[in-house]
């Protein structure tokens, strides 16, 4: 399977240097000189990790790995600084940063981060891939329906929860049977299950260091 290391930056002279440096060694690079031209193409389900530039113009390297989270994408970071000083370092790591690196970046650890990014990235794809399908159903809810589904999980019968919400019993049988629907739910433990692991993939994903 192909594996693909995405590099968003806006010096050219560091893309066309990473991109020399990781196509020696055999990687596809897809480059990119502005966050919002990469986040407007569609990530790819193979393999892959992304290695970007803290401070851009516009939106900083913290806000793309954000973005990405959001959508339910799971892509191990690289983020490069030209300066790395400790509040910075702190606010990668709890950015789930998978490394930090600060230019101008020496090839050794750079590669090395890659291949063990790209290492881990395979391993999860399945989870990614379950990620992004959780995230697109709960995203599916509209705000009346994420509230049923909340109270639902929590163990609330329908009256209870057509009390809680100042509705009738069938409204609120009516909003949790299409919280099923979209959650593709066959019962209220699938349920409880699938906002258990939605909620574990927003914990911060922590760097090997």
């Amino acid at each position: 399977m192909e594996h693909t290391v995405y590099i968003v930056d806006d010096e050219e002279p560091v893309i066309a240097a990473l991109r020399n440096l990781l196509g020696s060694e055999g990687y596809a690079v897809s480059a990119f000189t502005s966050p919002q031209a990469f986040l407007s193409q569609p990530t790819v389900n193979t393999p892959c990790c992304l290695i970007v530039d803290i401070n851009m113009p516009g939106m900083d390297g913290f806000e793309v790995s954000k973005t990405l989270n959001e959508r339910g994408y799971s892509v191990p970071t690289i983020f490069l600084t030209g300066f790395g000083t400790i509040p910075i370092t702190v606010k990668a790591m709890k950015a789930g940063a998978y490394e930090f690196l600060t230019k101008p970046v020496m090839p050794e650890p750079l590669l090395l981060a890659v291949a063990e990014a790209l290492r881990i990235s395979a391993q999860s794809q399945v989870q990614s891939q379950e990620k992004r399908a959780l995230t697109e159903r709960i995203q599916s809810l509209t705000p009346r329906e994420t509230e049923v589904m909340q109270l639902a999980v929590s163990g609330l019968l329908n009256k209870q929860i057509a009390a809680e919400m100042g509705v009738s019993e069938i409204t609120a049988k009516v909003h949790k049977r299409r919280v099923m629907e979209k959650m593709q739910a066959r019962s209220l433990t699938d349920l409880v299950r699938a906002v258990e692991k939605i909620n574990r993939f927003k914990e911060p994903r922590h760097s090997h260091y």
